[in-house]
């Protein structure tokens, strides 16, 4: 899937229906993780990434959020994700070093589908690899911000971030 999101880009790229110098990937949850593989598989086919509630650490699966405890979670997570240990490779917390545009993340402090630390570690590996990265967390949101000032506040910070990337007029 994640090779059609790129195939996709460059296709619209080469029939002219998109700019190659103002684009960004952006995406929430599973998409949030989609977004920073993007960046960090096709540094140079990116300006910008942005992740909303996202899963960027995929062993921390096994141990926090994302399915409900009960007998056959690690069954689940084994055939579907895979072990452990061998997903460490395809978790973009492990690729940062690869990615080379701007990135924004924003996420819950009680959100149980993707916890924060997802983002809170993809945060500092990014600025351990010298990423710039903006973050806008709140304690009190979980898999989605629903406080309509926190929806205003994200909206208006994510589109000021688009704008200040790849152009287009900022949010008011």
């Amino acid at each position: 899937m994640q090779d059609d999101l790129t195939d996709a880009t460059r296709w619209a790229i080469d029939a002219g229906l998109a700019d190659p110098d103002r684009i960004c990937i952006y995406g929430a949850s599973y998409g949030a993780y989609a977004s920073l593989m993007g960046a960090a598989k096709e540094p140079d086919l990116y300006r910008c990434a942005a992740g909303y509630v996202g899963v960027y650490d995929l062993p921390m699966l096994h141990s926090a959020g994302g399915i409900r405890r009960n007998r056959s979670r690690e069954t689940y997570l084994r055939e579907w994700l895979g072990e452990k240990n061998q997903i460490s490779a395809v978790s973009p917390t492990n690729l940062a070093d690869r990615i080379k545009v701007p990135v924004f993340l924003a996420a819950g402090g009680e959100d149980e589908r993707a916890p924060i630390q997802h983002s809170e570690l993809m945060e500092r590996r990014l600025k351990a690899a010298g990423v710039p990265v903006e973050t806008l967390y709140y304690k009190t949101e979980g898999h989605g911000f629903y406080t309509e000032a926190h929806q205003r506040e994200y909206y208006t910070r994510l589109l000021d971030f688009f704008s200040r990337h790849i152009g287009g007029a900022k949010a008011k």
